[in-house]
């Protein structure tokens, strides 16, 4: 029984697959990517290149910037100039713990992932109907629980797509607090004679001797991002994983890992570009983009809440071909919904 136990406290994980098309228009590539809102890691994987091209290198290094701002009342984000300024429709979403909850004042429901004890609570505030009516009693209330009953400050990662000419503005509009402007970081590399699974479109089940299933991919570039040694060498203690089978060794790849705060807007950009890596004939059969969400953030994919205490994982992977198939692959860890 002790045992049994024990499994059942093992964080589960939950990996979705799926394949398109990009060119078919029920494809919900450009769904996924703009509903999954806080995005920690990109990393890109092409086979058989040495170099990137000038044009995917500046979209690259144009991914930031982002914000960090120290101390930052809750309350600015329910005021009418933070909001015409920035907002155009959203919701501030709170994840509290039970005594937070309670000394708010404010109006929740329980956690979906809570157990017999509830200790979680999920406050959700719709910022466009809240400042409607600022004489209203929920603005009231709202604005009197941030400013005066329980005045929560955090420090803050913010990040804007602005679509006007001023670039400044996120800087000069919280001027008054501690903010720095960030740029995500960047790491190139290229990898000689990689062994790299090999893949058919058409299956994500794989064939046997013939090509790879999709989980074993997913193993498989979790390794190569992570700087995993996969020589399966009998004296190697740290990991026995080696490449799936059958596979094929590429003489070089390219791997580009970016870090910070990215904006699903510039995900939507370099995946629409890697699309184009074909345009011109190529070596590569395959190439692929994944992200990886913020551990801690209050959601994964669109208003779904998210859970870190067990794992924290919501990340997905576009594996595209030179035919312009796709496979989606997205997973999360415990607390959390399946991918949409």
């Amino acid at each position: 029984m002790a045992t049994l136990r024990r499994l059942r406290e093992v964080p589960r994980h939950l990996l979705v697959c799926e394949k398109s098309n990009f060119g078919n228009h029920k494809s919900r590539h450009r769904h996924i990517i703009q509903t999954h809102y806080y995005n920690y890691r990109v990393s890109f994987l092409i086979p058989e290149c040495g170099i990137l091209s000038e044009e995917l290198k500046n979209l690259v290094m144009q991914t930031g910037p982002y914000y960090f701002v120290k101390n930052l009342p809750l309350h600015e984000f329910i005021t009418h100039e933070f909001i015409s300024t920035f907002i155009k429709k959203g919701t501030l979403i709170l994840s509290l713990d039970k005594d937070t909850y309670e000394e708010t004042g404010l109006q929740g429901r329980p956690s979906q992932f809570s157990g017999r004890k509830i200790m979680k609570f999920i406050v959700s505030i719709d910022l466009m109907e809240l400042t409607l009516n600022l004489d209203s009693k929920k603005y009231e209330r709202v604005s009197w629980s941030f400013k005066e009953k329980k005045p929560l400050k955090f420090d803050f990662l913010l990040a804007w797509h602005n679509t006007g000419s001023e670039e400044s503005t996120m800087m000069s509009y919280f001027s008054k607090y501690q903010i720095q402007e960030r740029q995500p970081k960047v790491a190139l590399s290229t990898l000689r004679d990689l062994q790299c699974p090999v893949l058919q479109s058409s299956e994500l089940e794989g064939t046997p001797d013939v090509s790879c299933r999709a989980l074993e991919l997913f193993d498989w570039l979790g390794a190569i991002f992570s700087n995993v040694d996969l020589n399966n060498e009998p004296n190697n203690f740290i990991s026995t994983y080696c490449c799936p089978q059958p596979s094929t060794v590429v003489a070089k790849a390219y791997l580009c890992t970016i870090t910070g705060f990215i904006l699903p807007e510039k995900i939507c950009l370099l995946l629409e570009h890697l699309c184009h890596y074909y345009d011109e004939p190529k070596l590569a059969p395959w190439v692929t983009l994944s992200v990886q969400g913020f551990a801690d953030s209050p959601v994964s994919w669109g208003k779904n809440e998210h859970g870190f205490r067990k794992g924290g994982e919501h990340l997905y992977n576009f594996m595209i071909f030179n035919n312009q198939d796709y496979w989606l692959q997205m997973a999360v860890g415990a607390n959390d919904h399946c991918p949409p």
